[in-house]
C-alpha cells in the first residue's frame, strides 16, 4: 500500500521548496501519493492540488485578520479530507499564521497523523509563545544553521542538513550592468514597492532597469504608465538567473529572493513597505534586526535594508553607489553565506528523512 502525504503551503517560495522535497522523494519511492495546498510548482511534480496558494495570498496583520474565517474554514476542509483519504503524513511548509492553527486542529482530530514541520516560521522573529504550538509537530526540520540552537534552548531536537537554495543557485558570470527590479510576488507588495522604484527609474535615466514579474496578470497591479520609461525593460519569465546574468546590481522586496540574489553573486538593495497600520503592528511585535536572510545568515549587514520610512528613490540610489563602490567585500560577504547554508546532498537527505520518518 502506497503511503499518502498531504501537503500545505500558501506562498510561492514554499511552494518552490515543497516541490523539491515532491521530486525526490518520488525519485525514492514512485508509489507515494501527493495531495493538498500548493501551488504551480508542485502541481508540476505530481501533488494533486486541492487548494491552489493564489487563493491564499495574504501580506500584513490586516489583511490575514480578513481572512480568518475563511482560513479556519479551509483548515477544518483538509483535517476532513486527511481523515476520509485515511493519509497517514503531512508535510507543512512556513505559512505559519495558518499552518500552526490548522497542525493544532489535526493533532487534535487526528493525533495518529506524523506531521513534519519544513521550515518551521520564524518564532526567533515573531515571538517565541506559539513554539507550544509548534512542538505538537512530530518532526521539525530547518534550512538555517541557526535555528539548530534556538530549538535546541525549548528543549527541541531540529533537523538541518543545509539550504536546499545552496544546490539550486550556484554564482553567476554576470555580463550586463542593468539593475534588477524585484517588487515581489504578493499584489500589496508590488502595489507598495513599485512607485518607489519607478522613481529610480526616472531619477536614473542613464541607467537599463530590468523588472522582473512572475506573472503577466501583475502588470495589472503597476497602476503608472510605464511604456514612458525607455530604460525600463519588462520582463516576464520564469528563470530569474536569466535576469541577473545581465544585471550588476538588484532592487528586491525582502523575501526567499534577497537569498537566492545572494547565492546566485549579485549584490541587493533590500526594500520593504506595508501600510501604517501593520507597520505599527510589527514595531511593537517583531523583534527585528535584520529581515533579509542573507544578513540574518551572517548576523551582519550583507546587504543594506531600507524599511517603511527609509525606503525611498534618494535612499535607494545612495545604497546603489555605495554597493558597487564596494564591491570586494560585498563579493566576500556573499561568498561566506554560501559557505554558511552549504552542505551534502541536501534535498536528498531531507526527502530521505521525510520518507523513513515514523515516530
Amino acid at each position: 500500500m502506497s503511503i499518502k502525504f498531504f501537503v500545505s503551503t500558501g506562498e510561492v517560495s514554499g511552494d518552490l521548496h515543497l516541490s523539491y522535497l515532491v521530486k525526490n522523494i518520488l525519485q525514492e519511492d514512485n508509489t507515494v501519493k501527493f495531495y493538498g495546498v500548493a501551488g504551480k510548482y508542485c502541481k508540476n511534480e505530481g501533488v494533486k492540488i486541492i487548494q491552489d496558494i493564489n487563493e491564499l495570498s495574504i501580506m500584513g496583520f490586516v489583511e490575514a485578520f480578513k481572512k480568518y474565517k475563511f482560513l479556519k474554514e479551509k483548515a477544518r476542509d483538509y483535517v476532513d479530507f486527511i481523515k476520509k483519504e485515511q493519509i497517514t503524513k503531512v508535510i507543512l511548509v512556513d505559512y505559519g499564521g495558518f499552518n500552526l492553527r490548522f497542525l493544532e486542529l489535526l493533532k487534535k482530530e487526528a493525533p495518529n497523523v506524523i506531521v513534519y514541520y519544513y521550515i518551521p516560521p520564524k518564532l526567533w522573529i515573531w515571538g517565541e509563545k506559539r513554539i507550544k504550538k509548534l512542538r505538537l509537530a512530530n518532526h521539525i526540520i530547518v534550512i538555517f544553521p541557526w535555528e539548530v540552537e534556538f530549538y535546541k534552548k525549548h528543549g527541541i531536537e531540529a533537523i538541518y542538513f543545509g539550504n536546499p537554495f545552496s544546490e539550486k543557485y550556484t554564482l553567476m558570470k554576470r555580463t550586463g550592468n542593468s539593475i534588477l527590479l524585484l517588487p515581489g510576488s504578493r499584489k500589496q507588495e508590488v502595489e507598495a514597492i513599485f512607485p518607489i522604484m519607478l522613481e529610480v527609474v526616472k531619477k536614473m535615466s542613464d541607467k537599463n532597469f530590468i523588472l522582473k514579474l512572475s506573472n503577466k496578470n501583475h502588470l495589472e497591479w503597476i497602476n503608472k504608465e510605464i511604456s514612458e520609461y525607455k530604460n525600463l525593460k519588462v520582463e516576464i519569465i520564469k528563470s530569474l538567473k536569466e535576469n541577473v546574468i545581465n544585471s550588476e546590481i538588484a532592487i528586491a522586496t525582502s523575501g526567499t529572493v534577497t537569498l537566492e540574489l545572494a547565492l546566485m553573486g549579485i549584490p541587493t538593495v533590500v526594500v520593504y513597505k506595508t501600510g501604517w497600520i501593520n507597520g505599527m503592528i510589527a514595531k511593537y511585535i517583531l523583534k527585528l534586526g535584520y529581515i533579509s536572510l542573507p544578513n540574518l545568515t551572517l548576523d551582519k549587514e550583507v546587504f543594506p535594508e531600507l524599511l517603511q520610512n527609509e525606503c525611498n528613490a534618494i535612499n535607494i540610489i545612495k545604497k546603489i553607489h555605495e554597493m558597487l563602490g564596494n564591491k570586494e567585500e560585498v563579493e566576500e560577504n556573499i561568498e561566506k553565506v554560501r559557505k554558511t547554508l552549504s552542505g551534502k546532498e541536501i534535498i536528498k537527505s531531507y526527502s530521505k528523512y521525510i520518507l523513513k520518518g515514523n515516530k
